[in-house]
């Protein structure tokens, strides 16, 4: 079984790539807070790379930019390839295959936007509460 689900923020505003026979792509990082705190009493993050193909793709680049939250759900791929250096880079993503938008900032702005109306699919999650960004986390 190969599935993944990550709720986090863009790190930046994702780009639509078009590529050959008329495909689109967009990828971006999740940042994606650790359930507690290290030894210097901060919260630390992950950074996953998430790769997004097609109409979703596209919905991502015009509705999110930097900041927004994000569910994202799809499966983890590896691959690899050969840099300017002749070095072969090896990757591990996430193909995100549905995405839940909770809370969106709009493209190079700070001001956010909260979806008002949620489709059948997240109408079961109207009581999933995020916590706050300072919330204070026990030390374990």
């Amino acid at each position: 079984m190969n599935q993944v689900g990550l709720v986090g923020r863009l790190t930046k505003d994702p780009v639509l790539r078009h590529l050959s026979e008329n495909r689109v792509q967009t990828h971006f990082s999740l940042a994606i807070n650790r359930n507690y705190k290290n030894n210097r009493g901060e919260v630390d993050a992950d950074f996953i790379l998430c790769t997004v193909w097609g109409r979703l793709a596209e919905h991502i680049v015009k509705y999110c930019g930097k900041g927004s939250l994000i569910g994202a759900n799809g499966r983890i791929q590896s691959r690899s390839f050969v840099n300017e250096q002749s070095t072969k880079i090896f990757i591990t993503e996430v193909v995100v295959e549905e995405v839940r938008f909770y809370h969106l900032k709009p493209r190079n702005s700070d001001e956010a936007i909260v979806p008002t109306k949620l489709s059948d699919e997240q109408e079961g999650l109207k009581d999933f509460v995020l916590p706050e960004a300072k919330a204070v986390l026990p030390v374990v």
